[in-house]
């Protein structure tokens, strides 16, 4: 049980639970589609599921590695949203996995101060907490145009990863 004087570990531990249970779902969806699936745009002016998850990589690097983990900060956000076809799905998934992993250290060892320091992100003057909202709550907003984009490109042969088995879970 989290304590007052725990706290900022129960937030670190929650923050990397729901984004490695959102890195799950991802990893569910891309499993369905093809390579070309994953690269798949429904207009030139909008993202492939491999865009996002480029663009996820990014934004934990930035927001919770570099910004709240206080190392260099080396993204160039444009470039996930210009890349064509060029990674397998094997390698977007490896570098998400990565990204999330390396998130994982920083929030094993957050601290009540890291938490509360103020420090500047992507032109935001934040605190160490309102960066870890921000990361993990774009994660699951992405996560969710993800299984869109992918029910969109398979319709009926959709797979859900979850289907409710008791009246709790919501089953009839």
């Amino acid at each position: 049980m989290a304590t007052p004087a725990s706290l900022h570990l129960a937030v670190g531990s929650e923050a990397y639970d729901e984004l490695n249970s959102a890195l799950k779902i991802i990893r569910h969806c891309v499993n369905q589609l093809s390579e070309d699936q994953v690269w798949w745009r429904p207009a030139e002016s909008m993202n492939s599921v491999a865009n996002l998850m480029l663009h996820l990589c990014g934004n934990v690097r930035q927001w919770l590695v570099s910004g709240v983990g206080e190392t260099v900060d080396i993204r160039e956000r444009q470039k996930e949203f210009d890349q064509r076809n060029s990674a397998s799905k094997t390698e977007l998934m490896q570098q998400l996995e990565s990204a999330v992993a390396d998130a994982r250290e920083v929030l094993a060892g957050i601290s009540a101060e890291t938490l509360l320091r103020a420090r500047r992100v992507q032109g935001y003057d934040v605190r160490g907490i309102g960066a870890v909202f921000h990361s993990v709550s774009h994660f699951r907003g992405h996560t969710q145009e993800i299984v869109h984009m992918t029910r969109c490109q398979l319709g009926d042969s959709y797979k859900f990863d979850f289907i409710p088995t008791t009246t709790e879970q919501g089953a009839p």
